[in-house]
């Protein structure tokens, strides 16, 4: 992994182009669609680069770079705009920005300017340390996996588990989001205080508004006492909201109110009451595709995706399954009593080889209902609902013999 960026840019696609480049060139990002929201990220952490635009409504760039020169001087800054000029130029580089760079350009021109940018300031990007060399995400983030896939993971975990940030994360069904969400707050210094997930897909829309924020008596028909809401029960803490892209409208605009002002305000309520709680968000849907049609606030979309975790499906970390395996296997058996069953090479061969559409989630039901039907060993016979559709060229397990056990793996994971 490489090093930390943070991108400013007002345009909602210029950002999504970067983030998307910069992810798939080894990068982690953050990002702010303004200047005073990127400020606000600098204070919190203090990235390796910072990228801005400088035309921007409101408070423009130039100030961003003035600043960043003024107040974090070893901060190398990459400049980019569509309105080129060579006074333009000239002053950027005056005010402190290393390099410069003009809309529209390719992967490999942005790549060369911050290799650039780098080399100019003589600070070349920090690389993260090997997953298995930090004792804290092999063991207090309850993932389990060592493949490249997860070092982006882990590493923003790593630095936003002490921050009030909020953070979005993203991933198809099954791949572990509220997992990522209790490593957040358990693993740092928010790990005394209240931790409350909230599934907002499964509370009715009715409901949820109230649900959330509280409401007084008589507020509504059977609100016959006044109660409090989940962000009121997570005061000082973590407030996770899954699946928020079901969120109406109506609650989209209070969340925003929530993000922006710190406070909420009953339903039937007339005053609103200050809150210090830390949002986690987690969506399986394409939150930028519901904000170009139209279904989810586009300004709640920048004020929730300040970092970006996004979860690799388990069909591209397939050298994390054996590791899966196994820790299931231990974990249902000692409820079956059957902890020191064992997996036989095919059938371990046969779960690496499928697609598994429903990730982890669907394994961890397939080891529990294998091992429900299994007596001495599991074996490809006790998944016969594993779809040959699904199941890719034979690969290997290497250096494994006949039967792997759990004792073959000696790693230790809290839950």
């Amino acid at each position: 992994m490489k090093a930390d960026i943070l991108i400013v840019d007002d345009s909602l696609d210029m950002l999504e182009v970067l983030r998307r480049q910069l992810n798939s060139s080894g990068y982690s990002t953050f990002q702010a669609s303004n200047v005073i929201d990127a400020i606000d990220l600098l204070k919190l952490n203090l990235p390796s680069l910072l990228i801005t635009d400088i035309q921007m409504p409101g408070v423009d760039g130039m100030k961003l770079v003035r600043y960043t020169r003024e107040k974090f001087p070893q901060l190398p800054i990459l400049v980019i705009t569509g309105y080129p000029s060579v006074d333009t130029a000239v002053d950027v580089m005056r005010e402190g920005a290393v390099d410069y760079l003009v809309k529209p350009f390719t992967h490999e021109e942005l790549e060369n300017a911050i290799t650039k940018v780098f080399n100019k300031k003589k600070n070349p990007p920090i690389f993260v340390k090997e997953v298995n060399s930090t004792p804290f995400l092999k063991t207090n983030t309850g993932i389990i996996g060592k493949s490249a896939s997860l070092d982006t993971t882990f590493h923003l975990i790593e630095r936003t588990k002490n921050t009030p940030v909020t953070v979005l994360i993203t991933g198809e069904s099954g791949t572990g989001k509220e997992l990522v969400a209790r490593a957040i707050h358990y693993g740092g210094s928010y790990k005394n205080k209240p931790f409350i997930a909230v599934n907002c897909g499964a509370i009715p829309e009715n409901l949820l508004e109230s649900e959330l924020f509280g409401y007084e008596k008589g507020a509504f028909t059977g609100a016959n006492e006044s109660r409090e809401g989940f962000f009121q029960a997570a005061e000082g803490g973590t407030i996770f909201l899954d699946e928020i892209g079901n969120a109406s409208m109506v609650v989209q605009q209070r969340l925003l109110r929530v993000i922006q002002e710190k406070e909420v305000i009953k339903v039937g309520a007339q005053k609103s009451k200050k809150i210090n709680v830390r949002i986690l968000a987690a969506t399986n849907n394409q939150l930028l595709s519901m904000v170009r049609n139209g279904s989810f606030r586009e300004d709640l979309y920048y004020r929730l995706n300040v970092v970006n975790i996004d979860l690799p499906p388990l069909r591209n970390r397939k050298e994390d399954i054996p590791e899966l395996v196994l820790h299931f296997v231990q974990k249902h058996g000692r409820e079956l009593n059957k902890e020191n069953l064992k997996v036989s090479d095919s059938a371990l061969s046969m779960l690496c080889q499928y697609n598994w559409p429903g990730n982890i989630r669907e394994l961890e039901n397939q080891i529990h209902r294998a091992l429900i039907l299994a007596d001495t060993s599991i074996e490809t016979k006790h998944f016969p609902i594993l779809s040959h559709s699904d199941i890719e060229t034979e690969i290997p397990v290497n250096d494994r013999q006949s039967f792997v056990t759990l004792s073959q793996l000696e790693r230790t994971y809290i839950f």
